[in-house]
């Protein structure tokens, strides 16, 4: 795994806590981290609005708190939530940036990961465009390894994970669709890296 960038160092990929090689869409749905937090996790959700339609702009409205909640019948059901994640990577591998890394995504909800609770705190939240239970694109695995090795340069990661993984009878995504151990054989980092 690649080492994290030293804190005086400027990582040339990032403006701050924005990556260069993602569309900027700011969220208003974040806050600080604490301060002893620090980011270790790259947590991997997936998401599709309305569920399992692509190519749209309804998780953008989501995050920005624009989504009209009578739209679609399923909106009834998330009328009201106010929600974020750091990163959304669509189908075609293009990926907007809502929140800063330096800040606080509201992602996890009630979560935790080896022992530490409230993972928002600690994690910088991924979504990729999908259904729990459906599998993913290859563009996908593509610029979430380029995202990941990005986000290494710059946090120290000792950890990825997915929702499943850290809410586990809450959550199910990604799901069995997502192809972990590709994942791994792409980014070529340790096992103690990955979800058992």
């Amino acid at each position: 795994m690649a080492n994290a960038a030293a804190p005086d160092r400027v990582a040339p990929d990032w403006d701050g806590g924005w990556w260069r090689g993602a569309r900027r869409c700011e969220s208003p749905n974040h806050g600080p981290r604490p301060e002893e937090a620090g980011v270790s996790l790259a947590l991997i959700h997936s998401i599709s609005l309305p569920p399992g339609q692509y190519g749209g702009d309804g998780v953008e409205r989501l995050f920005t708190n624009r989504l009209d909640w009578d739209e679609h019948p399923y909106y009834q059901r998330i009328r009201g939530l106010q929600v974020s994640s750091h990163f959304f990577i669509r189908r075609d591998g293009r990926t907007v940036q809502f929140v800063s890394c330096d800040e606080r995504a509201w992602h996890a909800g009630p979560s935790s990961w080896r022992g530490r609770e409230n993972c928002n705190d600690f994690s910088i939240g991924i979504e990729l465009e999908g259904l729990e239970g459906d599998t993913f694109e290859a563009v996908q695995y593509a610029g979430l390894v380029t995202l990941l090795r990005a986000i290494a340069s710059r946090y120290p990661l000792t950890a990825i994970a997915g929702h499943e993984h850290v809410a586990p009878g809450r959550k199910i995504d990604p799901g069995p669709g997502f192809d972990w151990a590709a994942l791994q054989r792409e980014l070529q980092w340790p096992d103690a890296v990955f979800p058992t």
